[in-house]
C-alpha cells in the first residue's frame, strides 16, 4: 500500500484532523485566542469538502484499509455535500464558537460523520457512529445557562445508548451467522430466510431508526434539538441526519428488498411521516416544530430504501442536499434577540416581512421548499423519492406516504402566514442577523435556487 495513496483518500479527514489541533492549541493559549478557532475550523471544513468534492470530480477510489475503509466517487461526494452543509451552520455559530471547546467538538462530530461514510465493516461504522455522537450530547450543553439544556443533553445521550446497544446487538447476531464484520454480511441477511440473520438484520435497522429519530423511537429527540443553541440544533437536524441516511444507503448497498423487510422499513417511516407532521402543527416553537419536521423527513429518506438499488444514492442524496439547505436557510434568517440569542417562537415571526424583508423571504422559501411546493429543491427531492417507490411496486406505500406529505403543508404555511399575513408585532425588539448569518443564508438561498433551476444537472454529478 502507497503511503501517499493512503494519505489522499483520507484527505478531508486529515484536514479536520488539522484543524482539531488547530483549535485545541487555540484553547490552550488562552481565552483570547478562542474566537480564532472559528476561522480555523472554517478553513479546515473548507478544505476538507473541497479535496473531497475534487477526488469526486476525478473519480479517485482506493482501500487504504481493505475490508474496512475505502473511498470511491460515491464516498467523496457524500462527504463533499456533508462538508458544505457544515459551512453555513459554522457561520451560524459566531456566538457559540467562544464557548470552550466548541470547535473541538464541531470538528470531532464531523470526522465520525466522514468516517461512517467510508466505512467498509462494522468496525468502522460502530467507531463512527459513535464519534459523531459523542461530541453532540457535549455540544448540547454549550447552552449550559439554559436550564434545559442538561435534561436534552441526558435524554439525548440515552437515545444514543440505546441506538449503540441495539446495534451491537444485531451486529453480533450478523457476526454469529456469518463469521463476517463486513458491512456485506448486511446485504446477504436481507435476503437470507435464516431466523438468525433477519432478526439481527432488523435490529440493526432499528438501531437506524433510532438515531434518525424513527417513530416510535422519536420521543426525546424534540426535547434536545429544543435545549441545544440554534446552530447546535440545525446541526442535529441537517448533517447528524444526513450522516445516519448517508451511511444507511452505503450498509443496504444495492440489495433489493423483499417482504417482511421491506414492510418494516415502510411502515415506521410512514408513522413517522404522519406523526411528524401531525404533532408539527401544535409546536409554538420553531426549533420543535422543525425538530418533528425532520421526524417526518426521515421518514421520507428511509422510503428511498423501499426503491431499486441503484437509484438510492441519489435519491438520498439529493433528498439530504435539498433539506439541509432549506433548514439551515431557515435558521440563518431567524431573528434575533437584543443579546443576540435566536428568538424561535413562532409568535417573534408574526409580520417580520414588515421589519426585515429578506429573513421573511428566506424562511418563506425554506418553509414552502420543505413542504414540497414546485418548482423548489424539496418538491425534486420528494419526486426522486416516490417515483423510486412506484418504480419497485410498492405502490399502496408510496400513495399512503404521499396523502402524509399533504398533513406538512399546513404547518409550513403557518409560518408563512405569521411571516407575511399577521398584522401582530413580536414582543420585543428584534435584531437582524449579523453579517456571518447573512453569508450563510444566502450561501444556501444561491445553492437552494441551482438545485431548483438545473436539478438534472446535480442528479447527474452524484
Amino acid at each position: 500500500m502507497s503511503w501517499i495513496d493512503a494519505v489522499i483518500a483520507m484527505l478531508p479527514e486529515h484536514f479536520l484532523l488539522a484543524g482539531i489541533v488547530g483549535a485545541l492549541l487555540l484553547e490552550i493559549a488562552g481565552p483570547a485566542r478562542q474566537r480564532s478557532a472559528l476561522a480555523v475550523s472554517l478553513a479546515a471544513v473548507l478544505l476538507a469538502a473541497a479535496s473531497a468534492a475534487a477526488l469526486s470530480a476525478s473519480g479517485y477510489a482506493f482501500a487504504p484499509f481493505s475490508g474496512h475503509y475505502s473511498v470511491d466517487a460515491s464516498a467523496f461526494a457524500a462527504k463533499a455535500i456533508v462538508l458544505a452543509l457544515a459551512v453555513p451552520v459554522l457561520l451560524i455559530s459566531r456566538s457559540a464558537a467562544g464557548e470552550r471547546a466548541f470547535s473541538v467538538l464541531f470538528l470531532s462530530s464531523l470526522y465520525g460523520v466522514l468516517l461512517l461514510l467510508s466505512s467498509d465493516s462494522f468496525l468502522t461504522l460502530f467507531l463512527g457512529l459513535e464519534l459523531m455522537s459523542l461530541p453532540v450530547y457535549a455540544l448540547i450543553l454549550v447552552a449550559f445557562r439554559r436550564p434545559e439544556s442538561a435534561e436534552g443533553a441526558l435524554k439525548y445521550l440515552v437515545l444514543g445508548g440505546a441506538a449503540t446497544a441495539t446495534l451491537l446487538m444485531g451486529v453480533s447476531l450478523l457476526y454469529g451467522w456469518s463469521g463476517s464484520l463486513g458491512i456485506s454480511a448486511f446485504e446477504k441477511a436481507l435476503a437470507s430466510p435464516d431466523a438468525m440473520a433477519a432478526v439481527g438484520a432488523a435490529l440493526i435497522i432499528v438501531a437506524f431508526f433510532l438515531k434518525a429519530a424513527i417513530v416510535p423511537f422519536h420521543t426525546w429527540a424534540p426535547d434536545a434539538y429544543e435545549s441545544a443553541t440554534a446552530p447546535v440544533t440545525a446541526y442535529m437536524a441537517t448533517i447528524i441526519k444526513a450522516g445516519v441516511l448517508l451511511a444507511a444507503v452505503r450498509l443496504f448497498g444495492t440489495a433489493p428488498l423483499s417482504r417482511p423487510m421491506a414492510d418494516l422499513l415502510a411502515v415506521l417511516p410512514l408513522a413517522s411521516i404522519v406523526w411528524g407532521n401531525l404533532a408539527a402543527m401544535r409546536q409554538q416553537s420553531f426549533r420543535r416544530m422543525i425538530a418533528y419536521s425532520s421526524i417526518a423527513h426521515a421518514g421520507y429518506l428511509f422510503y428511498a430504501f423501499l426503491g431499486e438499488g441503484a437509484g438510492r444514492f441519489q435519491a438520498v442524496t439529493f433528498y439530504v442536499l435539498a433539506y439541509g439547505l432549506m433548514n439551515l436557510l431557515a435558521f440563518a434568517a431567524l431573528p434575533r434577540g437584543e443579546d443576540g440569542s435566536v428568538r424561535d417562537r413562532l409568535d417573534d415571526l408574526k409580520g417580520l416581512f414588515q421589519r426585515q424583508p429578506y429573513a421573511a423571504l428566506a424562511i418563506g422559501v425554506a418553509m414552502l421548499s420543505l413542504a414540497g411546493i414546485p418548482p423548489l429543491p424539496g418538491f425534486v427531492a420528494k419526486f426522486l423519492i416516490f417515483r423510486n417507490v412506484f418504480a419497485a411496486g410498492f405502490t399502496l406505500y408510496a400513495v399512503l406516504g404521499l396523502v402524509g406529505s399533504y398533513l406538512g403543508i399546513y404547518f409550513y404555511l403557518r409560518v408563512i402566514q405569521y411571516l407575511f399575513m399577521s398584522t401582530e408585532e413580536a414582543a420585543g425588539p428584534a435584531r437582524r442577523p449579523g453579517r456571518l448569518a447573512l453569508s450563510a443564508s444566502l450561501i444556501c438561498l444561491f445553492a437552494a435556487m441551482l438545485i431548483a433551476v438545473f436539478p438534472g444537472w446535480v442528479i447527474d454529478k452524484l
